[in-house]
């Protein structure tokens, strides 16, 4: 691990960071000069003075992305401030051209406030044909999230349904390995936070909208003091909003009551939480996602030998990585196609479904392809633009 470290201290301080400005068009001569520049770009803005719509074709906005976090919760890091939260940002706009050949720019800003945050995204939304809202801390990155669906781009908080949407993809899959049928999953989501709030959005109990989730049989989401449920007093609003999908039978008690006799573990809160002992007082062959990173909450060697039939962690030392980056680059690559205004439920969905599709040779240690494979962001971006013409969220063309 920490050569990994130096390395990586290294190439940063070597290159000046991870990402660079490349110019599209020569400029070699006075004519090259004239068309890119002046006189002859004053063509192309009369053009889109016009027609904000072509924007989309003459200039960077329709392959482009805004990234876009203030630094308060960065993976593993905490509130460590915009600059710190800097090379974070530059790495996720390489996966951008990497995967989806989108054009990431990476934004940190030096405010806390969301109203200011909603303020400065809006203020840019112009420029970008989308925006990726990241590692803001939670509850704050939901009002966020919220109140800027209606600008015009889709705007996607990458650390609520990026993880969302890899996980149900795994978990897809791992039904399909263990013959459970999802929607008689008994499920258990620790972490309350913003991934397991759109884990839980996803996957609500029976009764649902099917387009907008999938639907299981209960959903039970703990925090630090348990399950989340009607009686307790302590619960802020984005928790209290959680009971109209989740806690079907309103029932009480600490992680260890909510994991018996459960199907499905869905860990995004802290590492070492469970044991094998813990495992065994679930259902037979249990699904277990134990994500905290870098320590899982139960390492994947306990929780086979206590029989869980499949097991996924965050880590890419490990089988069934659950990474974001199988998600975003083909979510905003088809929602960019589509031109489309925002990511609808069903889009989410759609995604899902892709990248469970995208597994050749399904087994209990491969139920999500590899983090590497360049096919996925493809197979993704075409079932998103498909359901983004069906959920009538598409600009004209």
């Amino acid at each position: 691990m920490s050569d990994y470290f130096k390395k990586s201290l290294d190439i940063h301080r070597y290159l000046r960071g991870k990402w660079a400005i490349k110019s599209k068009v020569p400029l070699q001569n006075r004519e090259d000069l004239s068309i890119a520049y002046t006189p002859g770009v004053a063509a192309v803005s009369n053009h889109i003075a016009k027609d904000k719509n072509s924007s989309y074709l003459y200039t960077m906005k329709g392959n482009s992305v805004a990234i876009v976090s203030d630094g308060s919760a960065v993976l593993g890091l905490g509130n460590i401030g915009p600059e710190a939260a800097l090379p974070v940002m530059e790495g996720k706009a390489i996966l951008f051209k990497e995967f989806a050949d989108i054009d990431g720019v990476p934004l940190v800003l030096d405010t806390k406030s969301a109203a200011e945050i909603i303020t400065a995204v809006k203020a840019i939304a112009p420029t970008f044909g989308g925006i990726n809202l990241e590692d803001i801390a939670a509850p704050k990155c939901f009002e966020i999230e919220e109140a800027l669906q209606d600008i015009g781009i889709p705007v996607f908080h990458d650390d609520q349904h990026g993880t969302a949407i890899v996980l149900l993809a795994a978990l897809i899959n791992a039904c399909k390995v263990t013959g459970k049928d999802i929607k008689e999953l008994k499920v258990v989501i620790n972490g309350a936070g913003a991934a397991g709030t759109a884990i839980a959005k996803l996957l609500r109990c029976v009764g649902h909208d099917e387009a907008a989730c999938i639907p299981v049989e209960d959903v039970l989401v703990c925090d630090s003091q348990g399950i989340i449920s009607p009686d307790r007093s302590d619960l802020n609003e984005e928790k209290q909003k959680l009971l109209a999908y989740t806690n079907r039978h309103n029932r009480n008690g600490k992680l260890l009551d909510a994991l018996t006799n459960s199907d499905v573990f869905i860990g995004v809160s802290k590492g070492n939480l469970l044991t094998g002992e813990n495992i065994k007082m679930m259902n037979k062959a249990p699904i277990i996602l134990a994500m905290a990173n870098p320590i899982p909450e139960i390492m994947p060697d306990e929780a086979i030998a206590a029989g869980a039939a499949v097991v996924g962690t965050g880590r890419s030392d490990f089988p069934n990585q659950v990474n974001n980056v199988l998600a975003f680059p083909g979510i905003f690559r088809g929602a960019l196609e589509a031109r489309a205004t925002r990511i609808t439920e069903a889009m989410k969905i759609a995604a899902a479904y892709a990248l469970a599709d995208a597994v050749n040779h399904l087994a209990a240690d491969h139920v999500l392809p590899d983090p590497l494979n360049r096919n996925v962001a493809q197979k993704i971006a075409e079932a998103v633009k498909e359901q983004a013409i069906k959920d009538g969220v598409q600009r004209p063309l």
